[in-house]
């Protein structure tokens, strides 16, 4: 039996991972991870880095983040614990769908993961206090590859659930994108 049901989002590449459970009295067993069928779902590439984070306080907004080629990457974002309105934004060049976002709610409780391809930025705003998510990363962090676009960019405009209460400073300068953006060539 699949662990995984995959769910195709509007935005081409994009998945949406539910986690099946395995539940008793005991509480719950769920993979969190598998190389083949995660595959067939677009994470085509080894696991090259884990990284987790811990963000403290409701309505903070974290993004928008990417690497760009040759160290684009793709991502698979989980929340383990809290909530937060996760977000992926379509750069790639020539997509039907470019500049286009997509946001959905990731928590302990719904075991769900957002499969990030090639080519998008990623980002997102915790709906509770606490919010703990954990990234498998198909590409090692390369600082010289990294980009992001404004949380708020006016081309984009992501309808952010709460107010922001929260932003890192880093990500408070990234710039508005020009107009001759033309997107990300993989």
């Amino acid at each position: 039996m699949a662990q995984f049901e995959v769910i195709a989002t509007p935005l081409a590449g994009l998945k949406l991972i539910r986690r099946r459970c395995s539940e008793d009295s005991r509480g719950y067993f769920s993979r969190f991870f598998c190389a083949a069928e995660l595959n067939a779902a677009g994470f085509s590439e080894p696991v090259a880095q884990i990284n987790q984070t811990l963000t403290r306080r409701c309505g903070t907004v974290r993004g928008m983040h990417f690497q760009a080629p040759p160290h684009a990457e793709i991502k698979l974002v989980s929340c383990l614990s809290g909530r937060i309105f996760d977000v992926a934004v379509d750069l790639r060049r020539g997509s039907s769908t470019f500049l286009h976002w997509f946001g959905v709610e990731l928590s302990a409780q719904n075991r769900e993961s957002l499969l990030i391809p090639q080519g998008f930025a990623h980002g997102f705003q915790t709906l509770a206090d606490d919010c703990e998510l954990l990234y498998l990363h198909s590409t090692a962090y390369a600082p010289a590859a990294e980009g992001a676009l404004h949380a708020l960019e006016p081309r984009v405009a992501i309808d952010w659930p709460l107010a922001i209460t929260e932003m890192s400073e880093r990500d408070r300068q990234h710039p508005n994108l020009t107009s001759d953006f033309q997107g990300i060539e993989l």
